[in-house]
Order: structure tokens, then sequence, then C-alpha cells
């Protein structure tokens, strides 16, 4: 049985108390708390064997790229990639997909191409996209959501032409909650457009579920390691072989070179050609232990108790008179999170009033301001669960959104 109330023991920031009273962390859709064993294994390589990778032929060089090619590893199995060599490390997720537009789409797209993303993508998967079709003439078309957060399924059939050179989607809003199709996605794409590339934003589907890259049968796939228990500053490009190998590289100097002459240079093979100089080696071993971790505590494990709180929660949020949450109702294809307004009070007022009980949430527009203007709602205040999530965590949410309601009535 999934224990979130054990699991919690694992996590020392919810030990901690301010002002007498437990902290309740709902917002691990922006970033995830760290366990025990990931702080560990950071520090492990910091006080045990810090060196640098690949360069060393000493005894703590070759125990820090053991460990830092274990990760890839350990990521490559945990996503079914068909190799460790499809995984590729980057800095977070919005910079594995601006490798992938400038190392790739730059080159290969051409004035009058189509792009596709939706209204509902965080920023990062937006903004590259307009910004590359603003420099090379490349249209972006917007791929639009029902009334309760839905992708449009039928909307996709006249999206995708024979001009269409790439599909960007979320696996699972950041806002909304939804869980899009992706293997039906992107059967749809490669029957209109075989062509066509499809690049999936998982930043808030990997933490959260069962992922199989082969399964989705996408061409890119990007996430980040502070999202699921790991260390910031670590993100993930997953591509198809070939894919990686017509890509040219983003940074240059480094480890990714392989020979350098007066007049040329040899690049390293990938993944190694896209991950320039010294990176974020702590923090890439630390990833793999996360991997570990929530490989441990098992995917399917983790996505039925979190369907067990979308439901709960939808329940108690339909009590309380003047509480809207955008996004599907079902649970079955909504994650985690609930992206809320309360007559009479802004998102702001909210998460400043839950903050004085230790209730943790976030206000704004959540990378999300588009899909915020398509709702017709400036912003959120926006609840999200995680592993160490239980249901008296979203008690203490709705006892806090009361008393906003009764300071603000």
């Amino acid at each position: 049985m999934f224990d979130a109330k054990k699991i919690q023991k694992d996590f020392p920031q919810l030990t901690r108390k301010i002002n007498g009273k437990r902290i309740v962390y709902l917002d691990s859709t922006a970033t995830s708390l760290k366990p025990r064993p990931v702080i560990d294994k950071e520090n492990e390589y910091y006080t045990q064997y810090t060196a640098n990778v690949f360069r060393g032929i000493y005894t703590t060089s070759e125990e820090a790229t053991a460990a830092y090619e274990n990760a890839r590893v350990l990521t490559a199995s945990f996503i079914g990639a068909a190799t460790p060599e499809e995984v590729v490390f980057t800095r977070n997720t919005s910079e594995s997909i601006n490798l992938a537009a400038y190392s790739y789409m730059l080159n290969s797209f051409q004035p009058g191409d189509r792009v596709v993303t939706t209204i509902m993508e965080h920023h990062s998967n937006f903004v590259p996209w307009q910004q590359l079709g603003r420099k090379r003439g490349i249209m972006v078309d917007i791929w639009g959501v029902t009334p309760d957060g839905l992708l449009d399924m039928a909307a996709l059939e006249k999206l995708i032409t024979p001009k269409t050179k790439l599909l960007a989607v979320t696996a699972a809003s950041n806002v909304l909650g939804t869980i899009t199709p992706i293997t039906e996605i992107v059967r749809v794409v490669k029957r209109l457009n075989p062509h066509c590339l499809v690049l999936v934003d998982a930043a808030q589907a990997v933490p959260h579920m069962p992922v199989n890259v082969q399964e989705w049968d996408a061409d890119f796939v990007v996430f980040s390691s502070h999202k699921m228990l790991g260390p910031t500053g670590i993100g993930v490009l997953w591509a198809k072989r070939e894919l990686l190998e017509e890509m040219t590289p983003f940074n240059y100097g480094g480890d990714m070179i392989s020979e350098v002459h007066v007049d040329r240079t040899v690049f390293k093979a990938p993944p190694h050609k896209f991950e320039a100089g010294t990176p974020h080696i702590a923090g890439v071993i630390g990833f793999g232990k996360a991997v570990e971790y929530l490989s441990a505590l098992g995917m399917e494990n983790i996505r039925a108790h979190e369907r067990d709180l979308v439901s709960y929660a939808i329940k108690q949020f339909h009590a309380v008179a003047g509480l809207e949450f955008l996004g599907p109702k079902n649970p079955d294809i909504r994650g985690g999170v609930f992206a809320c307004t309360l007559k009479n009070a802004h998102p702001h007022d909210i998460a400043q009033l839950l903050n004085e009980t230790n209730v943790f949430i976030r206000a704004g527009n959540h990378c999300a301001m588009p899909l915020h203007e398509h709702f017709g709602v400036v912003s959120t205040a926006r609840a999200s669960f995680y592993v160490y999530t239980t249901r008296e965590d979203i008690d203490a949410f709705i006892e806090g959104i009361l008393r906003v309601q009764k300071t603000f009535s």
C-alpha cells in the first residue's frame, strides 16, 4: 500500500516547523521536495569523489565518471529509451526544448513551413517556436482546447498539413492538469504527415506516471530533474538516435570534442557532443538516485496515489461555494494540479493568507499566460500534489480557502 505519511519522513523539509506548525507543501508542479537519499547522494560526490568526469585516469575521476554515466543508464531505463546514448543531459526542460529548436529545427525548417503548438503549453514550449517562426518565416498554428480543458482531437486533423514540420505538445498541463493522449496524438500526426516531428514536453508527466518513449513514438521528449525529486539544474533531452546524429551541437568546447585541428574540429558522438564543458556532475548523480527512488516506489503506484488525491480534491472543492478550478473533472485524465479562482479574492491574496498557516501554494499565470487569457482569467491560485501529499494536506488547503472566504466576504 502506498503510504504518503511514511514517505514524508524521507523529506527533511517536511519535518521543519515554522512558528510551531508543520509545512503543507502544495507547489510540487513548480519544483518537488528532495528526499534524504538524493541529498546524501549529491553530498557523496562532494565529500568522497569530487573530480571532473571523463578526463582523469585516477580513482576518484573514474568513480565520478561511472556514477555520472550510471545516471544516464538509469534515466534511459526509466523512460524506456532504446539506449542510454539517446539521453542528453541539459540544465532544464527549457534548455532541452531550445537545444532541439536551435540544433535541429533552425537548420532544417524553411520559410513557409508550419509548426503547431497548443494553447495550454508552458511558455518554454511556446515562446521558442514563436521566436523561431519570426526568425525563419515559419507560421505557428495554435491547437485549442475544449471548455473542460481537453485538446480538440478533431481540430488536429485540420492543423497537420504537408507543410507542418513539428507538433510541440505537453504530456500533462501544469495548469489544467490535463493528461494528453500522446500515443494517439503521435499516431494521428504520423498518419497525416509522416515527416512531421513531434516534441513532447513531459516535465509534468515523467515524475507522475509511467512513461515509455518508444511506446509514445514521439521524436523528442524533454523533462527536468527538479520536478521529480532530483536536484535543480539538470534537464533531459531524449531524441531518436538518427535525429541526434543529424543535429549540430548547441554549445562548443570541453568534452564534446574528439579532435581539434587548426582548420577543423571533430565532435564526439551523441550524447556527449551536446554536453559541452564541465557539467553539473553532482546534480546528475543526485538525479540518478532520484530515478532509483521513484522506481522503488513504482510509477504505477505514484499515479494511483495521485488519482486518489485528485478524486478527493474534486469532491472537497465542489463543496466550497465560489471556488472554481480549470481543467477536466475526470481523475482518470487529470494529474494532481489545480489552478483555482475564488470569488471576491485575488489569487495572490489567497496564497499570502494560506502562507500564514504554512500552506504553500503558487499564485500567478504559471508561465502559461496564453492559456489564462483563453479562459478569461488573469491569474490563478495553484495547488499541486506529489508522492508526499496526503488527504490531510488537501484538507488544510480547504480550511485555508474557507478562512480566505470569510476575510473577503
